[in-house]
């Protein structure tokens, strides 16, 4: 895309007032390129709970520490369910994420829409669009309190665990 370029009233002074005064307008960038990415095939209800089971099931065989489920669609939009699971390091944190990860990718064929803090391993999100996936130092889970945060989501955590 070239910018346009768009004369002020001062360009009627001459060809210098004019080189001076031009100004260059950006066109509005397209609301398809700053909005999130939607999964192209949309999940039903069905697989979006299979999908968080096996999320479950992945933290706890890594033994991820009170593994926690909430409802987000009686409150929310932007996501059905958070997984919330604690680790007593960074390296089990690490190890819950890629574990999940994993799990998914192979199981059931589905890959996070985008992954935050893996570098550090304190806090690890694993975004899947339909549903989040918190791994947490058990100081960083305390600290945030996301079950506090979140108190109006139902726990639905036994309606998951294998």
């Amino acid at each position: 895309m070239t910018p346009k370029t768009r004369k002020s009233k001062a360009s009627a002074a001459g060809p210098a007032a004019a080189a001076v005064e031009t100004a260059r307008v950006a066109e509005p960038v397209p609301a398809a390129v700053t909005s999130r990415p939607r999964p192209r095939n949309m999940a039903s209800a069905d697989d979006i709970r299979a999908r968080v089971r096996e999320a479950v099931g992945a933290a706890l065989d890594t033994k991820a520490e009170d593994v926690r489920v909430r409802h987000l669609e009686p409150v929310t939009s932007f996501a059905d369910y958070f997984v919330i699971a604690s680790g007593s390091n960074e390296r089990q944190v690490k190890a819950i994420a890629d574990a999940v990860e994993d799990r998914l990718r192979e199981k059931l064929g589905v890959k996070p829409l985008h992954i935050e803090g893996l570098p550090g391993a304190q806090w690890v999100l694993l975004d899947y669009g339909d549903f989040l996936v918190h791994a947490l130092l058990d100081e960083r889970r305390s600290y945030y309190g996301l079950e506090r945060l979140w108190r109006d989501a139902p726990e639905v955590t036994p309606d998951f665990l294998p």
